[in-house]
């Protein structure tokens, strides 16, 4: 494997009203935290936030983009949400390489949503399985 334990992989992100509205649909979860600005103003929040499944997609686009060539099948992700994204915030998704189990092609990696603040946003964990794939 050419993976190493300490392999950082990221992307960047804007979170958008486009973006949201989009996971709205995709999901099916029309909270009105995240769709009604008037609802979400009387929020602790004061306006409206990014689903917190959105920063797992993130995640998600940073696994699928940096192992594309290694074909990786997910076995599990936990999140811990630490902060709202806002409309405007660009979301920074990192994940870095904290367990490899060579005998099994399985990768742990560390994963963070942070905020271009530097705020985080999410902490947890991925697992994910790299395939092999057979000689033609």
């Amino acid at each position: 494997m050419d993976i190493k334990i300490g392999d950082t992989f990221s992307t960047q992100r804007e979170v958008t009203d486009e973006l949201i509205r989009q996971f709205a649909e995709l999901s099916g979860d029309r909270n009105p935290i995240h769709l009604d600005e008037e609802f979400a103003s009387r929020t602790r929040f004061g306006r409206r936030i990014a689903h917190g499944m959105l920063s797992g997609a993130f995640i998600s686009a940073v696994l699928g983009y940096e192992f594309k060539e290694r074909k990786i099948v997910y076995l599990s992700q936990s999140m811990r949400f630490t902060a709202p994204a806002f409309i405007g915030d660009t979301i920074i998704s990192t994940a870095t390489v904290s367990k490899i189990r060579e005998d099994k092609g399985i990768v742990t990696l560390e994963t963070t949503c942070t905020k271009q603040t530097g705020e985080t946003t999410l902490t947890g964990e991925a697992v994910v399985m790299i395939l092999e794939t057979l000689p033609s």
